[in-house]
């Protein structure tokens, strides 16, 4: 039985309006009235949280998004940046937001209006980082025989098909740009299974915010914390 359930995504960034427009964009999502800095669809774990953070990008995102689209070509009208084009070796381009972080398209005949297909996330060891959520949020892990990386499927709630955990030589060094929130019953639980404290509830932010086994941050929501973390001003944390 699982601890918790997908919640949202957050995205840090340096100026909220240019990324809010792009993002909501690249996703095929909108942003209500009363509050510029969060995109909305048609499920609320499709909520993507625009975050404003002091720090820029210095290193490669070791959590990134893929996404679906009509071309190469719409991205970079929206202002992203073409790193490394589609080819017979690599069917999916990857490309740069207009931050500079790291994000993949795949070329599509036809795209439904929610446009992220997976959530990716570099590990030092996918298959454990695999099994370790979905023993929090639940779901199928799977494999390819031979291959290193390993994906999350059926995952309750989750409004992209795939959480993809692939193999990276290099640790982790700074705090994740993007990352994914949780509701829990019990944060003891999730604590008890291997989650690290880094920040409890306060007098600012209404959630627990967490790591997990290789460091990745993610916050926890209890049944009494309703409050995303754009709705209060961020200091920089998850």
């Amino acid at each position: 039985m699982s601890l918790g359930r997908f919640k949202d995504l957050c995205i840090d960034v340096g100026s909220p309006s240019v990324m809010t427009s792009f993002w909501g964009q690249v996703l095929g999502l909108t942003t209500p009235a009363d509050n510029p800095e969060v995109l909305l669809g048609n499920r609320p774990e499709q909520t993507v949280w625009i975050n404003r953070v002091l720090e820029a990008r210095t290193l490669k995102q070791r959590v990134h998004l893929d996404v679906n689209t009509t071309s190469v070509e719409a991205l970079e009208r929206l202002g992203a940046r073409l790193l490394s084009p589609v080819s017979e070796e690599q069917p999916w381009a990857v490309l740069a937001d207009p931050e500079g972080g790291e994000f993949c398209g795949f070329v599509r005949d036809k795209v439904p209006e929610y446009r992220l297909m997976e959530l990716v996330v570099d590990s030092a060891d996918p298959a454990a980082q695999a099994a370790w959520w979905a023993g929090i949020v639940g779901g199928d892990v799977g494999q390819e025989p031979g291959k290193p990386y390993c994906w999350l499927e059926n995952v309750p709630g989750l409004p992209f098909k795939y959480w993809v955990f692939v193999p990276v030589p290099e640790p982790k060094a700074v705090k994740n740009r993007i990352h994914w929130d949780i509701t829990a019953d019990d944060l003891d639980a999730v604590l008890a299974a291997g989650a690290t404290l880094l920040r409890p509830k306060d007098d600012t932010i209404g959630w627990h915010v967490c790591a997990d086994p290789e460091g990745n941050e993610f916050c926890v929501f209890l049944p009494d914390q309703t409050q995303s973390p754009a709705a209060e001003d961020s200091d920089g944390e998850a």
